[in-house]
């Protein structure tokens, strides 16, 4: 079950979730377990998104977007995210770490050449930030672009990048230190490097515990030349923007984790009622009950978090405090409700091909990506004024 929230959710939002939740539960569920086995992209899976405008929903109409706003895409995710996480991170990522820096900082021809097909699920991006020693840590970015003769010259490599290697990813952000900032800081810039750039290396795919559905590869970039006009934003400000860009992301990625917790709660109800031991349903036990009444008490939790953060991005209000509260919030929901569903399975949530043993191996990476908890924490105690040791490094 949901519990209806007392949030502003406009009629049309409730017509996208009731969407949403039917292509997922006729559509991607289905398809998930098969997909999974094979570790694939369901490309027509993810061309079926793209018809429904899934990809574009923030974006306005003029760039192919569907003209709406981040809570109807954190809806959307939060739908797809309930029956397969890799299906519901691909759309997270493809807007929120894809196409958003575009549009949030590019200049009119580079949205106009990118978030058309980016908008529309017909091309992915991906977003070049994490190295071995650089991402929470920005300080530690090695990659370096230098400005030759019109032409930025590349090289470096970034790590854990999704939707960086699938047959329609066109397009990857990539942040490299272009100089030194008078404070001895690392000068960070964002560049846009197209697929199929001489010396632009996809590594092969990792082999991770969860996510197997989901794009995740090592890239490397060997004396890569783009133009000069490849500049995304301004130079020096990598940085700045590419912390709204996780920002933003957080609320999203809230949204995904927030949609596992409920994924992992459904599915324990209905396996509560309908399995028998000793002649009555495992549910009319006080321990399982209990249990199951602290996992939907995890899932309000987490869905008032994110959409509290989600309209307040909309709104235009602060949100920095409520971004990192909601991404802490709902990715323990998600892992501790993965892990009750499984111990309520028995034997059965050990078998992948139940959906509760996919989110159990998919949790996890819930409380590393797109922000620890550890980070969420330092965020948190930041924002409260409490700016000692564990403050993230900020070379601007």
């Amino acid at each position: 079950m949901t519990i209806e929230l007392d949030i502003d959710q406009t009629s049309q939002q409730e017509r996208l979730r009731n969407e949403v939740r039917d292509f997922a539960d006729t559509v991607v569920a289905p398809a998930a377990y098969e997909y999974d086995t094979k570790r694939e992209l369901p490309y027509e899976i993810i061309a079926a998104m793209g018809e429904m405008g899934l990809f574009g929903l923030p974006f306005p109409k003029k760039y192919g977007g569907q003209g709406r706003d981040y809570v109807d895409l954190c809806i959307a995710i939060e739908e797809l995210s309930r029956v397969d996480q890799s299906i519901g991170v691909t759309l997270e990522a493809g807007v929120g770490l894809g196409a958003m820096p575009v549009f949030r900082n590019g200049t009119e021809a580079q949205k106009q050449e990118w978030l058309p097909m980016l908008a529309t699920g017909r091309a992915l991006a991906g977003f070049g930030l994490t190295e071995a020693d650089a991402g929470s840590d920005a300080a530690g970015t090695k990659t370096t672009a230098v400005l030759e003769g019109g032409e930025w010259v590349i090289n470096g490599t970034k790590q854990f990048i999704t939707n960086s290697g699938t047959k329609i990813t066109r397009l990857v952000t990539v942040t490299a230190v272009t100089g030194t900032r008078s404070n001895g800081a690392p000068e960070l810039t964002a560049i846009l490097v197209p697929s199929g750039t001489p010396g632009f290396i996809v590594g092969p795919s990792y082999d991770k515990v969860g996510w197997h559905t989901s794009d995740t590869h090592p890239l490397v970039f060997a004396d890569v030349r783009v133009p000069e006009a490849n500049l995304l934003g301004e130079r020096g400000r990598g940085f700045a923007n590419f912390i709204q860009t996780l920002d933003e992301g957080r609320v999203a990625f809230s949204a995904l984790c927030t949609g596992a917790a409920q994924g992992c709660l459904e599915e324990s109800i209905r396996y509560a009622k309908s399995r028998n031991v000793f002649g009555r349903p495992i549910g009319s036990n006080q321990h399982i009950a209990f249990k199951i009444a602290r996992m939907q008490a995890r899932v309000h939790a987490a869905r008032l978090a994110t959409y509290d953060a989600a309209h307040k991005l909309v709104a235009g209000r602060p949100f920095k405090l409520e971004a990192s509260l909601a991404k802490m919030i709902s990715s323990e929901a998600a892992m501790d409700n993965a892990r009750d569903a499984t111990q309520i399975f028995g034997g059965y949530g050990f078998l992948n091909e139940n959906p509760v043993a996919r989110h159990y191996r998919d949790s996890k990476i819930l409380e590393i990506g797109e922000g620890t908890t550890e980070v969420q924490l330092m965020v948190i105690s930041r924002e409260l004024g409490f700016a000692g040791e564990s403050a993230q490094a900020q070379p601007e």
